[in-house]
């Protein structure tokens, strides 16, 4: 199987999941959709009240998401805890029936899919009416006369449960996956230049200063679109501190009505600052970089900040629309950070694939830190041989 960055001390996640009942039920009987659906959403509802009791646990779902960084962070949420009910391994490779088929491996007789949410889409056509308003319809349907043209557009329709495997569960033809920890190490310079290229995407010019703006080694500053990272800190820590103010680049600009309910990043305060060092923490560690022990007061605070958001939103009657229960909090702190993560790491281009499988025609050889994954071979990397797992 491939191999992920080892876990940090503390809860491990077959330890952190604990199966709601009705998830059992997902292997063993037929459901329609809606059953599906209303199972999986039950399932994450329990893993995030899990979350905000037992704040280690937030630490587990984001080493997950560091491996699995390009599914949501629900889905990852909800692979630990079906691969953990069935006491295997964490979810390292995961596609559908007829995705592994493309790449020329077959699911053993006898697995059970996992199952995750997906969303059901139509292509809709745009247009706006002559006094001005706005409307869509499916693409094909006849446009109401004096219509103007606005274009197509892909929209989600409702949610679905969709079959998914884990490479654990195949066998056939071996493939080449790049590996964590394989190969030179991390170049904590490169890491960072990377870091600065996603800042400058996003408008912002990235300082290394020796200057302290109050007590704290970085500083995002959204009137003048600029990251400041001291100077007298080591190209690693700058690496880490950089990572943890796109954070907020990302997720709390003046705008964003969910990061001010949060904790404005200007204020450095609240779960702006969790949702901040987390997307650093995962980011990181896609690549390779353990800051758990770094990481740890930011992210032993999780628990208490959903909860004094919780708080607040009740004590001041938040706009509806925002997210209330500890629960929609955690649920959107989880989804919040974990994209923001895969936008950091679409750039950076960490090793491995993010938990999908890449496209067939791509060639991972081109990376030196790769991994064989075949039924019954050796897994060869740049650091020697690793004996595959049953079934791999």
């Amino acid at each position: 199987m491939a191999v992920v960055a080892p876990r940090g001390e503390g809860v491990s996640r077959s330890e952190a999941q604990d199966p709601a009942p009705a998830m059992v039920a997902l292997g063993q009987s037929r459901m329609t959709p809606e059953e599906r659906i209303s199972v999986l959403t039950e399932g994450l509802h329990t893993i995030l009240e899990l979350a905000v009791e037992s704040p280690s646990h937030w630490q587990v779902l984001l080493d997950a998401s560091a491996t699995l960084w390009r599914y949501s962070g629900g889905n990852v949420a909800l692979l630990m805890m079906q691969m953990a009910q069935r006491g295997t391994d964490e979810p390292t490779l995961v596609a559908g029936y007829k995705e592994w088929e493309r790449h020329g491996r077959t699911v053993l007789k006898g697995e059970h899919a996992l199952w995750v949410i997906a969303p059901c889409t139509a292509r809709m056509q745009e247009f706006t009416l002559p006094d001005g308003t706005r409307q869509r319809i499916p693409v094909g349907e006849k446009v109401p006369r004096g219509a103007v043209d606005d274009g197509k557009k892909t929209v989600i329709t409702g949610w679905r449960g969709q079959a998914v495997f884990d490479v654990s569960q195949t066998q056939g033809k071996p493939l080449l996956v790049p590996r964590v920890g394989a190969g030179p190490g991390v170049d904590a310079s490169q890491l960072f230049g990377s870091l600065a290229e996603v800042a400058r995407r996003h408008g912002f010019e990235v300082h290394v200063d020796a200057a302290q703006y109050g007590l704290t080694s970085g500083y995002t500053d959204f009137a003048k679109h600029r990251v400041q990272v001291g100077a007298w800190l080591s190209t690693e820590e700058r690496t880490a501190v950089l990572a943890h103010e796109l954070g907020h680049v990302l997720l709390h600009g003046p705008d964003d009505a969910v990061g001010r309910l949060y904790g404005s990043s200007a204020d450095h305060r609240g779960l702006a600052e969790v949702e901040a060092e987390s997307v650093a923490y995962t980011v990181l560690r896609a690549h390779g970089i353990d800051r758990g022990p770094q990481s740890a007061s930011y992210l032993a605070g999780w628990a208490d900040a959903v909860i004094e958001t919780e708080t607040g939103v009740l004590a001041e009657g938040a706009n509806r629309k925002l997210p209330a229960s500890r629960v929609d909090i955690a649920k959107s702190v989880l989804g919040r950070v974990t994209a923001a993560s895969k936008g950091i790491l679409e750039v950076t281009h960490p090793p491995g694939f993010g938990g999908k499988v890449p496209a067939v025609d791509a060639d991972p050889r081109l990376n030196p830190a790769v991994s064989y994954i075949g039924l019954g071979q050796p897994a060869v990397s740049a650091d020697g041989p690793t004996i595959m797992g049953p079934g791999v």
